[in-house]
């Protein structure tokens, strides 16, 4: 990583400057960041689709993260997509993905990379069909080893359980077993009311054991999901500072509110990958019915090692309409957040919508961002609450949507 990276991670990510406790945190979190975090991202891009009413006229930016969402958006076919992102690793993986759907010989292939993600012919498939295809520094990069091992053999060895969320629902998975909880139950379930059961039985005890209490109000214990000590502030908000019942129900959430067979959140947290017969649910980029689409759309993405809002200060007026921020609002200071909007605003069409999560339930914009800038921008309620409901990654407070006035 170079040095305007490691810069731009740590400037994102602290909040406070003066050395405590607080600020070791913000600093193992920055640390983190410099590696893989998100083999998958955590957000779900069905909802966000829906909301934001994606189609082909759309000039769409949004952050990178694991690109499960950027590459998900571009079966939508809009007529451009520019994704951010400060990791390295997460700018590089959406960069293999994009050269694998463009030159990988069919779904088939591209499934076994990035569906499968652990079977044996995979390296051969990258060496042979999409490693050529990319810039020298990003082949390298991919050539390069971590520990013993080349990046890419990653692929063969199962992508989904590594990265900084793939150690995190390892540990999670110790103390299950630790607590006997038996995932396969879940993942057999045929209905709610079974998955129901499941949670209530063999979830729900784990929060009142006195070893997960002490862990998980730890704030370090979240840096595993990507949350930050100021975003671990906002969790624990909604339930008078505890951050127990709020995990509880988010839990609740992902288990039960939507049927196990639909939900690949739900798979990658009880089996840390998808369904090993190449059947259950998935991202829409990995859906067959999509390949030929995100295909066709794949040139018109650029992945940039930048912040947002440094990319949108270069853009020109009226030149965005579609802007997905995930949740790195709740890692700014005020100063941060007007400088995103101000350009947000600027380089906003008529029309234009915002589409961005929070770790707690409310909204984070007004008596932050400058009024005048806000009153730009109309809030709406209802494809906010829908997208919320309809969120099956569950671990949000909040999903909040703008749209951009005359």
């Amino acid at each position: 990583m170079s040095v305007a990276s490691t810069d731009t991670i740590r400037d994102a990510v602290y909040e406070n400057r003066a050395f405590s406790l607080d600020t070791v945190s913000e600093r193992a979190f920055a640390f983190l960041f410099r590696g893989l975090v998100y083999p998958q991202i955590w957000e779900d891009p069905v909802c966000d689709m829906a909301a934001l009413e994606l189609d082909e006229d759309d000039d769409i930016i949004c952050i990178a993260s694991g690109g499960c969402n950027v590459m998900s958006y571009l079966t939508a076919q809009p007529a451009s997509l520019t994704a951010v992102d400060l990791s390295p690793w997460h700018v590089e993986l959406n960069r293999l993905k994009l050269a694998a759907a463009t030159h990988l010989p069919d779904h088939k292939a591209f499934y076994s990379v990035f569906g499968y993600a652990d079977r044996p012919e995979n390296v051969e498939l990258l060496n042979q069909f999409v490693l050529s295809h990319l810039d020298a520094k990003s082949r390298a990069f991919w050539n390069g080893r971590t520990g013993l091992r080349s990046r890419k053999s990653m692929f063969a060895r199962g992508f989904y359980r590594f990265g900084v969320l793939g150690a995190y629902l390892g540990a999670v998975h110790l103390v299950a077993r630790l607590g006997r909880v038996d995932f396969n139950q879940l993942l057999r379930a045929n209905t709610l009311s079974e998955q129901e059961a499941f949670f209530t039985s063999q979830i729900a005890p784990l929060y009142n054991s006195r070893f997960v209490k002490f862990l998980a109000r730890r704030r370090a214990s979240l840096f595993g999901l990507g949350i930050p000590p100021a975003q671990y502030d906002k969790l624990a908000s909604d339930a008078d500072g505890d951050i127990i019942p709020v995990l509880k129900e988010r839990t609740r959430k992902l288990f039960c509110d939507f049927p196990i067979a639909e939900n690949y959140f739900a798979w990658q947290a009880a089996n840390r990958a998808y369904a090993p017969d190449g059947e259950g649910p998935v991202p829409p980029y990995l859906e067959e019915r999509h390949f030929e689409a995100l295909r066709s759309a794949a040139g018109r993405a650029k992945i940039l090692n930048q912040s947002i809002t440094d990319v949108l200060t270069m853009a020109p007026n009226g030149s965005k309409s579609v802007y997905v921020l995930l949740d790195a609002q709740d890692w700014m200071t005020d100063a941060q957040l007007n400088a995103l909007w101000t350009q947000i605003t600027r380089t906003a069409r008529p029309g234009a919508r915002v589409l961005f999560r929070t770790g707690g339930a409310d909204d984070i914009l007004p008596g932050r961002v400058e009024d005048a800038t806000l009153r730009q921008w109309t809030y709406d309620t209802e494809a906010s609450q829908t997208a919320f409901k309809t969120d099956r990654s569950a671990i949000y407070g909040g999903v909040q949507l703008y749209r951009k006035t005359a």
